[in-house]
């Protein structure tokens, strides 16, 4: 399947300075992890006028300068580099995520327990009880579109935003969950908070999560939630990286 991806790649222009190299038309892990691989490798040697690459949930974008390069030149670099990369080598870190279901954050649990017919507790462990891919990072820095939330807990996007919910805010919009990374709009169902800041510019590496990472939540109640809160707000970082790449 990821031998047929590599070989079959469509190659979309974006103007005269992007080329989105598109590995699938649907969501799907074997293309977001032939994406991250593409990207990888072309940040790892970058050719010349190469600007930027972005993996997406199944596509990455190559931003070149078009005053340096060609989008000839830079399709034919992508191709060499598709026939180099070993997807199945690309492992991300797998990261703990603890999560209070209660607080100012916890702003749709009643209501989607009531919609889905659950108990809230059922609810919470079923929340809890697989783990998510980390597919992209985007809209805000920081924040992380997860995928493998549990069928039964998709919802859709409500019609009209609330103008702020609190960063660490744990929500459900659609098929996909997230974490808030700083506080802003949002029309996502949010149902806990983290102590933890996927986006901190006090530290040597600002974001918590990559694209590639898995991480599951961990339940904790309001006395853990203070106590991190606390520590987090003192600039520490709570070890929550449990397995790292070899």
């Amino acid at each position: 399947m990821i031998s047929d991806m590599l070989r079959d790649a469509r190659f979309l222009s974006c103007g005269d300075s992007a080329i989105c190299v598109e590995f699938s038309r649907d969501v799907d892990e074997q293309a977001n992890t032939v994406a991250l691989a593409l990207a990888s490798a072309l940040d790892a040697e970058p050719p010349e006028g190469m600007q930027e690459a972005l993996p997406t949930y199944r596509s990455a974008l190559v931003a070149y300068d078009p005053l340096v390069t060609s989008a000839r030149e830079m399709t034919a670099h992508i191709r060499t580099c598709l026939t180099r990369i070993r997807p199945s080598d690309q492992l991300g870190r797998r990261i703990e995520i603890p999560v209070y279901y209660g607080g100012d954050a916890c702003l749709d649990l009643d209501d989607l327990v009531e919609t889905k017919g659950m108990d809230r507790e059922e609810l919470i462990a079923l929340h809890m009880s697989v783990e998510y891919r980390v597919y992209m990072i985007g809209f805000a820095p920081g924040f992380a579109y997860l995928g493998g939330l549990p069928q039964q807990l998709a919802m859709p996007r409500k019609p009209v935003p609330r103008q702020l919910v609190p960063a660490g805010a744990v929500g459900i919009g659609g098929k996909q969950a997230s974490v808030n990374s700083v506080a802003g709009p949002s029309a996502w169902h949010f149902i806990g908070q983290t102590p933890l800041r996927l986006f901190d510019p006090r530290r040597s590496d600002p974001f918590l999560l990559d694209a590639g990472d898995s991480l599951w939540f961990r339940r904790i109640d309001e006395v853990e939630f203070e106590d991190l809160s606390a520590r987090v707000s003192r600039g520490e970082s709570p070890d929550v990286i449990r397995e790292t790449p070899a």
